[in-house]
């Protein structure tokens, strides 16, 4: 005996907005998540891609898995042809792990915009604002190494940019998590004042943006202040439809300032340990910004002072960058 019958289907981007009718008990009654991939399925999806390419003998598909953490598998599919056009570039017969490298800083960063010349002033102070970045996250705990560091234009605005390499896949931060990587984002503007005698520039507009994004989140979503309480005041977020936390806080008026002042002091905080680290390494700083003038590209193994003491070197690339 046998039986037919048919299976339907249906996918969407919007599952908010379906008519619950739509989704009772023999309709679409089971849902299936299809999420970012994670290491293991970035492997495997770079192994389907790369077949049209040829690779170099010695390229580890698992390394470049680990570089590409929050790629989708159509980020990996504009990957294998990023890495495929730089290797044709440069004429060679396989495509290597420098030109899956390069790939991602030009899909992370934008392209090179050598055209856009910086004056020497413009340029010291980039160097310096990077150079902070990168000095801040190389001592603080539990931050991603920085692989590079730059002050190459790239993109529409970012004068320089600072690139980190995540160690691994990661599902929860903690509160000191959180701070530290505020600590980074601020450690641009801290460099420029402690060099600059105060007179800081609008390059960390970019950085202040994340790091108040990263605050506001950490008191009105996580509950992570103790004066504005173990509470959310912030609607439940919509994976699909991005709204800005900011503009949609939901607390009385006398809550809402508290909120300010907690996010307000969030960030003077992790200002003032970036600056007491950058103080504290004041040589790291100078030497570095120096190097980067002269290079304007540097790795952790060119300058080891910004290789974080608690990771040892590995070949991966992070894909962080920081706006300058």
């Amino acid at each position: 005996m046998c039986s037919a019958g048919v299976i339907l289907l249906a996918a969407t981007n919007r599952p908010e907005i379906l008519d619950p009718a739509l989704l009772r008990a023999g309709r679409f009654d089971r849902q299936v998540l299809v999420d970012r991939p994670d290491r293991k399925g970035r492997f495997e999806i770079l192994k389907v891609h790369v077949r049209k390419v040829q690779l170099a003998p010695d390229i580890d598909l698992d390394a470049i898995a680990g570089l590409t953490t929050g790629f989708t598998g159509a980020d990996i599919a504009n990957l294998v042809n990023e890495a495929a056009i730089v290797a044709t570039r440069r004429n060679a017969a396989s495509v290597s792990l420098n030109d899956f490298t390069e790939a991602i800083e030009r899909i992370v960063a934008g392209l090179e915009k050598k055209s856009r010349v910086l004056n020497a002033d413009e340029r010291r102070r980039v160097a310096y604002h990077e150079m902070g970045h990168a000095l801040v996250a190389a001592t603080l705990p539990g931050i991603d190494p920085v692989q590079k560091v730059s002050i190459i234009p790239r993109g529409v605005g970012a004068l320089g940019y600072t690139i980190q390499r995540p160690t691994e896949d990661r599902f929860l931060l903690g509160k000191a998590n959180l701070e530290n990587r505020i600590a980074v984002l601020m450690g641009g503007r801290a460099a420029e004042q402690l060099v600059f005698e105060g007179d800081v520039s609008t390059g960390a507009a970019d950085d202040l943006q994340r790091a108040t994004e990263i605050a506001l989140e950490m008191v009105t979503r996580y509950g992570m202040d103790d004066k504005v309480g173990q509470r959310t005041y912030a609607p439940a977020p919509q994976p699909f439809i991005p709204v800005p936390t900011a503009n949609h806080v939901q607390a009385a008026e006398v809550t809402t300032r508290e909120i300010d002042v907690a996010v307000r002091d969030l960030l003077a905080k992790a200002f003032e340990r970036a600056r007491e680290i950058l103080q504290k390494r004041r040589s790291d700083l100078d030497a570095g910004a120096e190097l980067l003038l002269k290079r304007e590209t540097l790795t952790a193994d060119d300058f080891p002072p910004i290789r974080s003491p608690r990771t040892p070197a590995e070949p991966r690339l992070a894909v962080v960058p920081a706006a300058g």
